[in-house]
């Protein structure tokens, strides 16, 4: 089993929070972390500054597509930033335990 971290930024708090208890209660993810950031980035041809949340979700890989789906349909922003990461050297029981509660396919 392949264990992963998916990763998106949105807006505010509140959408951040929405989407974390939706994913999780939909056991496409084990967790969710929120995280307050700052961000610069390009959009409209020109660099933005902008207060962002964070949302972590911890996964397994065959849940990515449904993840990948239910953040689009959750998200506010035009181009959403969705990706994730492979988590390595990972202590056999929490990859157990992010397995078994990350087993829903959810309804996306």
């Amino acid at each position: 089993m392949n264990y992963i971290a998916v990763v998106t930024t949105v807006s505010n708090l509140i959408e951040a929070q929405r989407m974390a208890r939706t994913l999780v209660e939909q056991k496409l993810a084990a967790c969710a972390q929120i995280s307050e950031i700052e961000s610069f980035y390009v959009w409209d041809n020109a660099v933005q500054n902008e207060k962002e949340f964070r949302v972590l979700f911890k996964t397994t890989d065959e849940n990515y597509p449904a993840i990948e789906e239910a953040i689009k349909q959750l998200h506010s922003y035009e181009l959403p930033a969705i990706h994730a990461f492979k988590l390595e050297h990972i202590y056999t029981p929490y990859a157990e335990w992010i397995e078994s509660n990350s087993c829903g396919k959810g309804e996306w």
